[in-house]
């Protein structure tokens, strides 16, 4: 999940504690809307911090550089795609934007995949960790659970004590 300049901090501790959850990496593309140190965030993830995978970067340009093969995968209110209707892949990044703003057009047009959470019409939008939940919570469905979003994770039953 790629939090790009996120400007509300309950949403990144939900979306931390989720990705911790999950098994799922966390990306968050700076400048952020509230200070965002190493004690911010873990006040903010609780004591999920150990366990989430957080990468930080300086810019949009900073994680193009060091983000992993995959396709970037961005959720918006824009999207073309229904969520249930997309095939996700290993490796697929799922990028979503500021709750004041979304996406810049600039992430709208690299993305590879622009997909919506159908709503009723006289709905505006989820918050941003509601719709992170969902299109994760998919995306693991689809490719097999728990950690299967990341190449070479896998996840099963028979692993679970007891």
């Amino acid at each position: 999940m790629v939090l790009v300049e996120p400007d509300i901090a309950p949403n990144v501790g939900a979306i931390l504690r989720l990705g911790a959850c999950l098994g799922v990496p966390v990306d968050v593309v700076e400048p952020c809307g509230f200070p965002f140190s190493p004690r911010a965030w873990r006040r903010q993830a609780m004591d999920y911090a150990d366990l989430v995978e957080l990468t930080r970067h300086d810019s949009w340009a900073a994680f193009l550089a060091a983000r992993p093969p995959g396709r970037l995968v961005a959720l918006t209110t824009q999207g073309a795609v229904p969520l249930g209707a997309f095939a996700f892949r290993p490796g697929d990044c799922l990028v979503m934007g500021r709750e004041s703003a979304g996406l810049p057009t600039h992430i709208h047009a690299a993305a590879d995949a622009r997909l919506v959470i159908p709503m009723r019409p006289a709905a505006r939008s989820l918050n941003v960790g509601m719709a992170a939940a969902i299109a994760a919570a998919e995306a693991l469905r689809q490719l097999g659970g728990l950690g299967a979003a990341r190449p070479g994770a896998a996840y099963s039953a028979a692993s679970e004590p007891g």
